[in-house]
């Protein structure tokens, strides 16, 4: 087992950072200042960031958007959604694409965990899924996050 958390954080959470979604925020701001400061270190998906970025420059404009992408970059490694990575999402046979995607891109980039707001959405995939609030549980239980 790792001895520390890596996990990809599904574009809820960070949507919620971005946008300011109460009541959100506070546990999806948590996650983001944990992965900042070095508690554990954060993936995010490759189609995840086109996507943030269309939604803030809709509602916020183009260069409010570009600074989000730029801050999160800074914070943020990328998973890879390449063709093997779609291949896999495939072959989960989930209802939902795009989650199988998130899930086939965190197991490819080597995470621990899964973080997102709708766990029961990648129920019986391969890594365990969290919600905000259960990382930062696990992050302050003692002893550390995988002691």
């Amino acid at each position: 087992m790792p001895d520390r958390l890596r996990v990809l954080v599904d574009i809820n959470v960070l949507l919620d950072v971005l946008a300011r979604r109460e009541p959100h925020f506070d546990a999806s701001a948590q996650v983001w200042v944990a992965v900042e400061t070095g508690e554990a270190d954060g993936l995010i998906a490759a189609h995840s960031i086109t996507t943030l970025h269309y939604l803030l420059a809709r509602h916020t404009g183009a260069q409010r958007a570009a600074s989000a992408m730029t801050d999160l970059l800074r914070v943020f490694d990328v998973a890879a959604v390449d063709r093997q990575v779609l291949l896999e999402a495939l072959a989960f046979g989930w209802r939902d694409f795009e989650d199988a995607v998130q899930m086939a891109a965190a197991v490819s980039a080597g995470a621990t965990h899964l973080i997102t707001r709708n766990p029961t959405d990648f129920k019986g995939g391969p890594l365990p899924v969290l919600m905000p609030g259960d990382l930062l549980a696990l992050l302050q239980a003692p002893g550390g996050a995988l002691a």
